[in-house]
């Protein structure tokens, strides 16, 4: 008996380990797309794989994280062929993701998302604390390897560990999200989803491609999106937005045409950026209002209760209440008012 569930647990946790490396590697091919080139170093302006190495630890735990060393194998073999530096990738891409989990379960993160806390920490510890091992690790390796001049180390490293960040900040809540749906209660808004859905698919492409800056008009959405529709409806609209801007930037179109390589980098990531924490900030301080005026009506709703149970149980009418004795009106012992020894 003791055999069997062993052999049980092994095999789910081999099912797990391909799950998350497939996931990871699925998310390296897709980030692979659209690249940027700073300082004769190629670089993915945002890197899926680190989001989904973050959720997967947050959902899974530790034991996830052989399936996203095996992930980031695949990927880099699909690159190029297997040298002893990648030994320092692998251990860089994977100590990243650990490190920003230990942190945030330090803080006393929750999955849901639904304190300002809980945003505070995904962007603060998650993505722009621990993505500085990935970046600083492979970056580093380059230069030590003479694959990439001394001069272009910080250029690169701030591209490498944007990319990263940017990887977590619009990848984890959205995976985050779809994680806990089963959980959540039926729409029923639909049709104010279907206009919101339309409209930022017409608007986004314009102001992504438009000559004119008009990336600001994405951001009345991210809010329409954060009040009616919190985390699910902000995380899905900024990702939305920020895949189109991308494309828009590696083709250099729109407001990212005439520019250098390292300006395209610095706008897009300053727009993606912004949006990101936009989208995660706002729809959890808006959530964390909303759960706490509910957790004041129900409180409200208890004491109405309470005090409607306690009015109905008091008689209508009080039967007069007899005044106490006085001590003084007692027969005692001395005057007689009860027997003694001596009688």
């Amino acid at each position: 008996m003791v055999g069997t569930s062993e052999l049980r647990r092994a095999g789910v946790l081999a099912v797990e380990t391909a799950a998350v490396a497939l996931a990871y590697y699925a998310a390296g091919r897709l980030g692979l797309v659209r690249q940027l080139v700073v300082e004769g170093a190629v670089f993915t302006p945002i890197w899926p794989p680190s989001g989904v190495a973050v959720a997967c630890l947050l959902v899974l735990g530790l034991r996830s994280s052989l399936g996203i060393a095996l992930g980031a194998l695949l990927v880099i073999m699909s690159l190029a062929p297997l040298r002893p530096v990648v030994v320092f990738n692998l251990a860089g891409n994977t100590a990243a993701p650990v490190c920003a989990y230990l942190m945030l379960r330090k803080a006393g993160f929750r999955n849901d998302l639904a304190r300002l806390r809980d945003g505070v920490a995904l962007v603060f510890l998650g993505a722009l604390t621990a993505m500085l091992i990935s970046a600083t690790v492979g970056v580093g390796v380059l230069v030590l390897f003479d694959r990439l001049a001394t001069d272009a180390f910080w250029p690169v490293w701030l591209a490498w560990w944007v990319g990263d960040a940017m990887g977590v900040l619009l990848v984890t809540p959205v995976l985050l999200v779809l994680y806990t749906a089963h959980r959540r209660p039926l729409l029923s808004r639909w049709w104010e989803a279907t206009g919101l859905g339309l409209i930022t698919l017409a608007v986004v492409p314009l102001a992504a491609y438009s000559r004119v800056s008009l990336l600001f008009l994405v951001y009345p959405l991210l809010i329409w999106a954060a009040l009616r529709f919190q985390l699910v409806g902000s995380t899905l609209c900024a990702l939305a937005a920020s895949v189109v801007a991308t494309v828009a930037a590696t083709d250099e179109s729109g407001p990212f045409e005439r520019l250098t390589r390292v300006e395209v980098m610095i706008k897009l990531q300053a727009f993606n950026g912004t949006m990101a924490l936009t989208a995660l900030l706002l729809s959890a301080v808006i959530t964390e209002q909303r759960n706490t005026r509910r957790s004041v009506e129900r409180a409200c709703q208890e004491l109405v209760e309470v005090l409607e149970h306690l009015t109905a149980g008091e008689p209508p009418n009080r039967p007069p209440t007899r005044p106490p004795t006085r001590q003084s009106d007692r027969p005692s012992k001395r005057e007689g008012g009860s027997p003694s020894h001596d009688a």
